[in-house]
């Protein structure tokens, strides 16, 4: 599955590195786009929910919109 999710406070390569990193520790394939404020993810349902990436994002530092 395929999702697009807003996220407030990244800024530099640094965050795109630390969302990337650790979604991709929980088999979360992600892209983060720092102009839009976003992070598109690609993962199984089967094998993680969405509340569970959310909370992977948060646990960062990052605010999770929607």
């Amino acid at each position: 599955m395929t999702s697009v999710i807003e996220v407030k406070g990244m800024s530099c390569q640094h965050c795109v590195n630390s969302i990337e990193g650790a979604l991709k520790k929980k088999g979360v394939s992600a892209k983060v786009d720092l102009p839009g404020n976003r992070v598109t993810v690609d993962f199984e349902e089967k094998a993680i929910t969405m509340a569970q990436i959310k909370s992977t994002i948060e646990d960062q530092g990052f605010d999770v919109v929607s």
